[in-house]
């Protein structure tokens, strides 16, 4: 109880810090240091980041910065998908499973690391502001595109127990104009939503242990608190640079233990 509490305190504190891609990292820790299988540590993530994305985005509906249209369409495609995510995962080995996820992992190290200009050419966003009235233009072009978005988040939500927080915030940056104040609490709606659907569906697989659940979210939300309060004291580089050396790290000692 005390670890699972400790690794709750952790991805909580990344989550907090990073804004929306540190539970990525609940999973893999969990694997690591309880020796549980990716399946049941998968639910357990899902309920965590659940809980804070929840949080976060109440604080942006509060804000009224939070797109609540956009959140709900790729939710909406995300929930469908993240079925589909869950029943590939039981399918596969967990050793196979574990060394998806590490290439999951070095791909978010290596887009955090190299640092790219992510403002898109106006042309090539889909999703535009109207600035007469401050809200998006919806077009075909703009929902077929958030909804792909949504779709890969909720694939990868039931397949590995990820939130989709790594896919949606860059998503939005390449598909809109929105500015980050926007996309961040836009972006933990959908994983808020991607995750409870995910977790519903482990429940009906029947791989979820409570027990094991209350002590890793307790420990979470206490580390969201901790590092919403701590991100005023780091640059954005230095937390994505520190975000990407754990990742990497993370996703070695995946594969070494996929292997061993």
């Amino acid at each position: 109880m005390l670890t699972l509490c400790l690794l709750g305190i952790t991805v909580g504190l990344l989550m907090g810090l990073t804004g929306a891609g540190g539970g990525i990292l609940a999973v893999p820790l969990l694997v690591f240091f309880t020796g549980i299988p990716v399946t049941t540590a998968a639910p357990l993530a899902l309920t965590a980041v659940a809980v804070a994305a929840s949080i976060g985005a109440l604080a942006g509906l509060r804000q009224g910065v939070l797109r609540y249209r956009a959140a709900c369409v790729m939710a909406g495609i995300g929930v469908v998908m993240a079925p589909l995510g869950l029943w590939v995962a039981h399918q596969l080995d967990n050793r196979l499973l574990m060394c998806v996820f590490a290439l999951l992992l070095l791909v978010v190290a290596a887009e955090n690391l190299v640092q790219k200009n992510r403002l898109a050419r106006v042309e090539r966003q889909a999703c535009l502001l109207d600035p007469a009235t401050g809200k998006l233009r919806w077009t075909s072009r703009c929902s077929l595109s958030l909804m792909g978005a949504g779709g890969l988040a909720g694939f990868l939500s039931g397949l590995v127990g990820v939130g989709g927080g790594f896919v949606i915030v860059p998503a939005l940056g390449r598909l809109s104009n929105l500015d980050m104040h926007s996309v961040i609490p836009t972006s933990l709606a959908v994983i808020a939503l991607v995750s409870l659907s995910s977790l519903g569906s482990a429940l009906l697989w029947g791989s979820f242990d409570v027990w094991l659940a209350l002590p890793f979210v307790a420990g979470a939300m206490l580390g969201m608190l901790a590092g919403r309060r701590w991100t005023q004291c780091l640059t954005a580089r230095s937390l994505k640079r520190g975000f990407a050396v754990v990742a990497a790290t993370v996703a070695v000692m995946m594969v070494v233990r996929a292997i061993s």
